[in-house]
């Protein structure tokens, strides 16, 4: 089978850089034969920066691309045949055909892998750089991006904190001229990309890809980072000598362009080179594109012949499962209040393993917004460091650092804020378990709290909970107590995939006793908090209490309600659920904070719904209305389900199971009026 060469002799240059070509128009061929599925992106005139680049590196080194990635996947030393196989959904492809054209990873090989969202690779090698310095054998993380994505935010929250931790990044730009189907020169008219970079303050160096000093240019910049002085911006200029995807007829562009750019192609300039110093002759390159040519279509035909991806897989390997453990609450010992409660259970994280970090906006040295991290930099230094004000950067950090044997701990201040860098969570982060058909995964941890409190506007405000548990991948968990506050930070942490906890400031004086010598549990598992006959009424983080105090109302009427506190939404426990709700005739209302429509409430009455004519349920909820919240202390504390409303609103379900036949009784539009 075909390999390159991967040396620094121009020759093996010459045949690497027509092997990579080779392959990718195989790829377009086999796509017009449906042999591969979807739109490909193919590297042609640019299969000089990978090569050029990876002949810099060695093993210590880790590489993310693009989407246009294939020829980086290459140089990294994935064999053609299984890149191919990939790309046509074979079992044997890279991801067992999960990733495709333009997701595909082989870690194994140094390539953390492409990445479909511009831009969004360039946050996760600053993790990776992290990870690799905290081993220190000095590796370096390199990131291609193309000329579009310097227009991202998150590229340039990437650069920026980078620069402010002094990474050992690379960045790369591939820049072809088109930003898709726009020149850049039409979004970046008055200065260069590399000059843009260098604003930040790292070395940035504009390059022709087919100069004969590339590679000295690009050995120059690798040898600075890893000496240590940070990171560097390499702007690499090469021609577009195909359409931005395969079915792009190019409309948009001009026949004088497109020669202008055959005329700089780094593979014609490199031949020309070596037929000009005699160390091939036309014999010779004719020779050599054969054998590439040959090599290729055996690749090819060999992927071609490996089995498809088991069908009956295709569910496995979202995220790990343990069977749910809750401990007992605490009754005795001294109280403690929740935000406290999370910081002991950093601080014994932090003890017990070397591997964990944390990290965000003033969590270090101001200790946090609402100092649930004060002091804990006093005590573990580096391990926790505040960052610029860049949300994308952050996640993208620990998604990052997760993939190089830390623990990272994020926290965004606000859940509110969270949704300028969903990308990281959604889009990266949950699908690196799936991707990589559990052959690793992104123990990562993001802490925020969310929730209405006096004062609060619209956009500090939000109960979010629904959207994440709604991203298959992530783990999510609403803590209600300074109990569950402690021990559901130590579970998250020592989950293998990425948990979302979301506290609630309202809450963060409020005290309880906690456990320090109890074992860590398993994420997952609901509590029931008290035990009822008459109705189960269902809740999760801030709104437990209030619920409690419901119950507390109904008891006084001889109304025997249960309290089930979910606490984890995902994985939720649904048999809790079930079984909390059949103890009580079917008969069950969900109270929470956010709001109606869209809410998780909907998800767990269409739950007891499913389970169908046999199960007697009568359900309800109660919910924030659907409206933005305000910042009076007055309209925003009259939004929430009061311990007095969830008791009324119990009531009128009891009296309408009782009075209408059927087995389910749905109570209409259950919020505050």
């Amino acid at each position: 089978m075909l390999r390159l060469r991967r040396t620094t002799d121009p020759v093996d240059l010459l045949h690497d850089i027509l092997a990579v070509r080779e392959t990718e128009l195989t790829v377009l061929s086999q796509r017009r034969e449906d042999h591969i599925a979807g739109s490909v992106h193919v590297c042609v005139g640019q299969e000089i920066v990978p090569l050029v680049v990876r002949s810099c590196l060695d093993e210590r080194d880790r590489v993310l691309s693009t989407y246009r990635g294939h020829g980086w996947a290459l140089a990294c030393g994935v064999p053609p045949e299984t890149l191919l196989a990939e790309l046509m959904g074979r079992a044997t492809g890279t991801n067992g055909g999960r990733g495709g054209s333009a997701y595909l990873s082989a870690p194994e090989y140094g390539f953390v892998g492409e990445n479909s969202i511009v831009g969004a690779s360039t946050p996760i090698a600053n993790g990776i750089a992290m990870g690799l310095t905290h081993r220190r054998e000095g590796g370096i993380a390199v990131v291609s991006i193309g000329d579009g994505a310097t227009n991202q935010g998150s590229v340039h929250e990437a650069m920026v904190f980078a620069v402010a931790r002094g990474l050992p990044v690379l960045f790369v730009c591939e820049n072809n001229d088109w930003s898709e189907m726009t020149p850049i020169n039409a979004t970046v008219p008055r200065t260069t990309l590399a000059k843009r970079a260098a604003s930040y303050g790292m070395p940035a160096v504009e390059v022709d890809g087919a100069a004969e000093d590339f590679r000295d240019t690009v050995d120059g910049l690798v040898h600075n980072i890893r000496a240590g002085h940070g990171p560097a911006f390499l702007e690499v200029r090469v021609p577009r000598l195909l359409g931005h995807y395969n079915a792009d007829i190019e409309h948009y562009r001009s026949a004088e362009d497109r020669a202008a750019h055959e005329e700089r192609d780094p593979a014609r300039a490199l031949s020309d080179r070596l037929q000009a110093s005699g160390d091939l002759d036309s014999y010779g390159y004719e020779q050599l594109h054969a054998a590439v040519c040959e090599g290729v279509a055996a690749c090819a035909a060999a992927a071609r012949d490996e089995p498809h991806a088991d069908t009956t897989t295709a569910t496995d390997h979202v995220t790990s499962s343990e069977p749910p453990r809750v401990g007992a609450l605490p009754s005795e010992g001294k109280p403690v209040a929740y935000g406290l409660a999370v910081n002991s259970a950093l601080r014994r994280e932090l003890e017990e393993r070397p591997e964990v970090v944390l990290f965000g906006e003033d969590i270090a040295i101001p200790g946090g917004t609402f100092g649930v991290t004060r002091n804990l930099r006093k005590t573990y230094g580096e391990r926790v460091f505040d960052t610029p004000i860049a949300e994308a950067a952050i996640l993208g950090a620990a998604l990052g650092a997760s993939q190089e044997g830390l623990r990272p701990v994020v926290e965004i201040m606000w859940s509110d804020f969270l949704l300028v860098a969903l990308d990281q969570l959604v889009n990266q982060a949950a699908n690196v378990r799936y991707l990589s058909n559990g052959q690793r995964s992104a123990p990562m941890v993001v802490r925020m709290q969310q929730g209405i409190t006096p004062g609060s506007c619209a956009q500090h405000s939000q109960s979010i909970e629904a959207l994440l548990t709604h991203i298959p991948g992530l783990k999510v968990g609403l803590p209600a107590d300074a109990a569950d506050a402690y021990a559901m930070t130590r579970a998250a942490i020592a989950d293998p995939d990425p948990v979302v906890l979301i506290e609630s400031r309202a809450l963060y004086l409020e005290k309880a006793p906690i456990d320090e010598s109890a074992p860590v549990e398993p994420v997952g598992g609901a509590r029931l908090r008290r035990e009822g006959s008459d109705i189960t009424l269902i809740t999760w983080g801030r709104m437990t209490g209030n619920v409690a105090a419901a119950a507390d109302l109904l008891a006084v009427e001889e109304i025997s309600a249960s309290v089930l506190d979910l606490r984890w939404l995902a994985p939720l426990d649904e048999q809790a659920l079930f079984d909390a709700v059949d103890a009580a005739g079917g008969r069950a209302l969900v109270v929470h904070e956010a709001v109606r429509t869209g809410g998780f409430g909907g998800e767990i009455l269409a739950r007891l719904a499913e389970r169908g004519p046999s199960a007697p349920n009568r359900i309800g909820r109660l919910t924030t209305p659907d409206t933005r919240i305000p910042a009076s202390p007055d309209l925003s504390a009259a939004l929430l389900p009061s311990p007095e409303l969830v008791a009324e609103r119990a009531r009128a379900l009891l009296d309408a199971s009782e009075s209408k036949a059927g087995w389910r009784t749905a109570v209409s539009t259950i919020q505050p009026s």
